[in-house]
């Protein structure tokens, strides 16, 4: 063998070596993806599954406290959208509304405020729900973060995520921006659903959407006053010189359907989708360049009725209620932005079990107008 046949298949073996380490190398990544995939999974399920507990007790996880509302929604007719057969210029959908204030049962706390909209006047069933929040930022971003978030509370008496909010300032910052004192009425706050969807066209070109609501005539947002140097955001309580009741808000908002609609504007944030997209475009905790990608009217609706306490219970939303070019982005793993989507849409059969607890154990009570101050569950304890 003369030395040129060597060198050959040295060359031969070298090559079958690199090969195959490249194959052991991508066959590792991809076994390393699809565990990270399957803890996600693994992880919501069992979520879901601690939820049903909560949910036979005929509680939301959160949000019990709220008022709902039906009515109407008229997509515009000169929308700056990509068309999409959904939201068809001109078209009318019945509307079902509900406007809550998250965890705790008292509408004078510093809490998250929150819509949450149906384009049907059923209880559950739906072509298109969206749920959101106040505020332009979130208090967790991904599900590991949510996880920390919600094993972290250890609540007493309106005050809670002490530690989380030391731990996570950007947490601390999100709930900061998103809670409202002192708001006037749910009818003039901006709700907002921070997470990114899906938004594909009838030409077929993939975007990124975030929507949200605002009220349809340009009035100032209450509950947003500026925070003192002594904001303490872990502490919800109730003021001590507080005279405002449990439930004015639900009141208010009452009172002023009554004397006639509250009308609201549906709006749309775009961007085109890359394949070689930065990851913190799906980031909750990113506000996308308003200029760049500047809000774009899309619906507007009014609510002509409220419901009362057990109609209002009963109203239930779901993220999976949605077209598929509209629908959630794929997560893949427990730290992937797109991830809170994806453990929202595994957690509808949680909604569904509290719906059936409810028709199988009665209708919750309604929350009392008493002096049992920064509560999260019905009770008759006095604080």
């Amino acid at each position: 063998m003369n030395r040129g046949q060597t060198s050959n298949q040295k060359t031969i073996i070298k090559q079958y070596i690199m090969a195959n380490i490249s194959f052991f190398q991508i066959f590792k990544i991809k076994i390393k993806a699809l565990y990270e995939l399957f803890v996600l999974w693994l992880i919501c399920k069992f979520f879901a599954t601690m939820l049903i507990l909560v949910s036979l007790k005929r509680y939301r996880m959160s949000h019990n406290n709220g008022i709902a509302g039906k009515g109407w929604l008229k997509i515009v007719d000169n929308a700056d959208v990509p068309e999409h057969d959904f939201f068809e210029p001109g078209k009318i959908y019945p509307l079902t509304v509900r406007h809550a204030s998250a965890t705790f049962l008292d509408d004078a706390m510093k809490v998250i405020r929150s819509i949450s909209i149906k384009f049907s006047d059923h209880h559950f069933k739906s072509p298109f729900d969206m749920e959101l929040n106040s505020g332009k930022f979130s208090v967790f971003w991904s599900v590991l973060s949510f996880i920390k978030f919600a094993t972290s509370r250890k609540e007493k008496y309106g005050v809670d995520w002490v530690e989380y909010n030391k731990v996570y300032p950007d947490g601390s910052l999100g709930a900061a921006k998103s809670v409202r004192r002192h708001a006037t009425s749910f009818s003039n706050l901006h709700y907002h659903c921070k997470t990114p969807l899906l938004y594909i066209g009838k030409d077929g070109i993939k975007h990124y959407a975030k929507y949200r609501v605002i009220p349809y005539e340009d009035v100032p947002q209450s509950g947003t006053g500026e925070h003192d140097k002594n904001f303490d955001v872990s502490n919800q309580r109730v003021l001590s010189d507080e005279n405002l009741g449990r439930n004015f808000l639900k009141d208010e908002y009452v009172e002023r359907v009554r004397k006639g609609p509250v009308s609201y504007k549906l709006q749309i944030q775009l961007r085109v989708a890359s394949d070689d997209e930065d990851k913190e475009v799906f980031n909750n905790m990113v506000i996308w360049n308003e200029k760049k990608y500047p809000w774009r009217e899309l619906a507007y609706f009014e609510v002509t009725k409220t419901l009362d306490w057990a109609e209002s219970t009963r109203t239930t939303f779901s993220i999976n209620n949605m077209p598929k070019t509209l629908g959630i982005l794929p997560a893949k793993s427990i730290y992937d932005y797109n991830s809170l989507n994806y453990l929202r849409a595994q957690t509808e059969i949680v909604k569904k079990v509290r719906l059936f607890s409810l028709k199988f154990f009665g209708m919750v009570p309604e929350i009392p107008d008493d002096d049992n101050r920064n509560i999260k569950v019905w009770s008759k304890k006095p604080l």
